[in-house]
């Protein structure tokens, strides 16, 4: 056994086995004052028979880390029992190869361009200056896609694409009322971690991403694996438990 299914063996065993862990978690999954995610439509999600889940993650100038590193952090996190690899493989794109700079000064390299990357089932859009490229490539592209989610402002480059129109959505508290402005077709949801749809779904700022991405691990692999993959990552909220 490796040492991350160690873990989550190790971690699960001795959660079952702790009292105050139950009560914890009790108390926890009882506060009714906890923002949640809101489902509008969703559908459960199929692995692939064969091979890993590959994941998107759009980067341009000005990326915030926390929208992208929370949900990175996540899937490479989950661990499928008997599986021969990891479940998710997860690389970076960009409109040029040339390294991209956050808005913290963080350089990444991309790993792909939109003309030469591999199709994903998952497309994370964090908050960025984005690119015309990146517009052209959500519009044409994106819905081929199991799931497509956005972090924070990344909500904007959807609906610069068009793809939130008519739709319910979320993004950072202090950005919901330019949203609601500059695109009065989207249905903007206010107090909610994030707005899950069959296909699109946005998260509010920064940790909520995390949140988002956990709902995404649960449509694929259920709520077991999900929460696993929480506890592993000493995750404690409870807002993608929807």
């Amino acid at each position: 056994m490796n040492r991350r299914a160690f873990l989550t063996v190790a971690g699960l065993s001795g959660l079952a086995a702790s009292p105050v862990a139950r009560v914890a978690l009790a108390l926890n999954e009882s506060n009714p004052a906890e923002p949640k995610g809101l489902v509008t439509t969703t559908r459960a999600l199929t692995p692939p028979a064969k091979g890993a889940i590959p994941v998107a993650m759009l980067i341009s100038a000005g990326l915030n880390v926390i929208d992208f590193s929370g949900p990175w952090g996540v899937f490479e996190s989950v661990n499928v029992p008997n599986a021969m690899e990891p479940p998710f493989r997860l690389f970076t794109v960009s409109d040029t190869a040339e390294v991209v700079v956050s808005g913290s000064g963080l350089k990444i390299k991309p790993d792909y361009t939109f003309a030469n990357m591999p199709a994903p089932r998952v497309v994370v859009i964090p908050a960025q200056a984005g690119t015309t490229a990146m517009t052209e490539w959500l519009r044409q592209s994106a819905l081929q896609a199991d799931v497509v989610m956005s972090v924070c402002t990344g909500a904007f480059k959807l609906a610069h694409a068009g793809l939130l129109a008519g739709k319910a959505a979320t993004t950072h508290h202090e950005f919901l009322d330019k949203l609601q402005r500059e695109f009065p077709e989207i249905e903007v949801k206010r107090g909610v971690r994030f707005v899950e749809g069959e296909k699109i779904s946005t998260a509010g700022g920064l940790t909520s991403g995390t949140d988002l991405a956990l709902r995404v691990v649960d449509r694929y692999f259920g709520r077991k694996v999900a929460q696993a993959t929480a506890d592993y990552m000493e995750y404690q909220g409870n807002g993608w438990r929807v």
